[in-house]
């Protein structure tokens, strides 16, 4: 089932209403569901590896407390935002400012930056983790069985 953009996301508590929680694909509405997106946004950073390794460590640190509270939506959520931290550093490790395309459509060449290919390689390391985890994806599986 695709995630519902149809929502009303400024009025729903995901947390209240976990059979509203559609997972779709990779990061969709990574920055819509509430209260994750509060509690999750903060801690998400990529700027350096540093920077980049205590976001990603704190992410999951989150996963796993809303593993310990029964929290799929969480569970799922902290997932986004650890695919989202990979997906974001690699975009400003192939292009300067994070800018993919020029300004008359066409693809800019790669500058390659290792500071920030080293940070993706740290949220990559954990997203890696997280789609191995056998009980993530029994939830994962779970929920959208018994929800969509």
């Amino acid at each position: 089932m695709p995630f519902d953009y149809d929502l009303d996301f400024d009025t729903i508590n995901f947390r209240e209403k976990p059979e509203l929680y559609r997972v779709g694909r990779g990061e969709q509405g990574v920055l819509l569901v509430e209260p994750y997106k509060s509690e999750i946004l903060p801690h998400w950073r990529f700027k350096t590896p540093d920077i980049a390794k205590e976001s990603s460590t704190k992410i999951m640190e989150l996963f796993e407390e809303y593993r310990e509270k029964n929290d799929f939506v969480g569970m799922d959520m902290a997932r986004k935002f650890i695919q989202m931290g990979y997906t974001r550093a690699r975009r400003y490790t192939n292009y300067k400012g994070g800018r993919k395309y020029n300004e008359d459509g066409s693809i800019k060449e790669r500058d390659i930056d290792p500071i920030k290919a080293e940070s993706a390689a740290i949220f990559k390391k954990q997203w890696d983790k997280i789609r191995k985890d056998e009980d993530y994806l029994k939830r994962k599986k779970h929920h959208q069985k018994e929800f969509g």
